[in-house]
């Protein structure tokens, strides 16, 4: 669907509430939501926005790991599972 065709007012919302989610679940579209004629919010099938929210947590890690390499902030991982053995080690004592 193209977004010109996914956006809708509030009003619109309002009046047609049970259909527009009715059919956001069974195709799995995203339906902007316009006030006074701006885009105010975004409605969507929870488990697309869920794929979202995951999708965006790897890129985050993604983006660290490669802060990191850039940085040179890492340490080999003999040395990484040596400090987490010695910590499981102390917490066990």
């Amino acid at each position: 669907m193209k977004t010109s065709e996914a956006v809708k007012s509030i009003s619109y919302l309002k009046a047609h509430a049970s259909e527009i989610i009715r059919d956001i679940i069974d195709t799995n579209k995203t339906l902007v939501i316009t006030q006074n004629g701006e885009a105010k919010a975004i409605l969507q099938d929870i488990k697309k926005y869920e794929q979202i929210q995951d999708s965006l947590a790897l890129l985050k890690i993604l983006a660290l790991s490669s802060k990191s390499l850039k940085d040179k902030d890492y340490k080999p991982i003999s040395e990484s599972f040596s400090s987490i053995r010695n910590r499981i080690n102390q917490s066990n004592i």
